[in-house]
């Protein structure tokens, strides 16, 4: 019997996400399978050394679907490097390096403190 640890993102509602991903050390069959995994309809493209993904896919949280697709990577390639931009249907921007979120911005907008 596995435990699932408890998340934020348990009981939110699915929302679109458009991802723009810059993968690197990882071949396209694997970013192809990861892709299909997540059910997002979108592109491949070789750009240097990295491929550059643009897709549309839906889920619960731009963190649980881009530890979805680095997890996927990671099974094929361990050394598999993901930076994501994942913009969601409300326009929050939330970008990641790996597993890390790097930054949160709101309808486009960076998030500031209150004076």
């Amino acid at each position: 019997m596995s435990t699932r640890w408890p998340t934020a993102d348990v009981g939110l509602r699915p929302t679109t996400f458009k991802v723009k991903a810059r993968i690197s050390r990882s071949d396209a069959q694997a970013i192809q399978d990861a892709l299909e995994q997540l059910a997002a309809k979108g592109s491949i493209t070789k750009a240097a050394r990295d491929f550059i993904v643009e897709a549309e896919v839906e889920g619960p949280s731009a963190r649980e679907l881009n530890r979805t697709l680095l997890s996927a990577l990671r099974k094929v390639r361990m050394e598999a490097r993901l930076r994501a931009e994942w913009v969601s249907s409300d326009k929050t921007v939330e970008t990641f390096f790996d597993y890390t979120l790097r930054k949160r911005s709101r309808n486009g907008l960076p998030n500031r403190r209150p004076a």
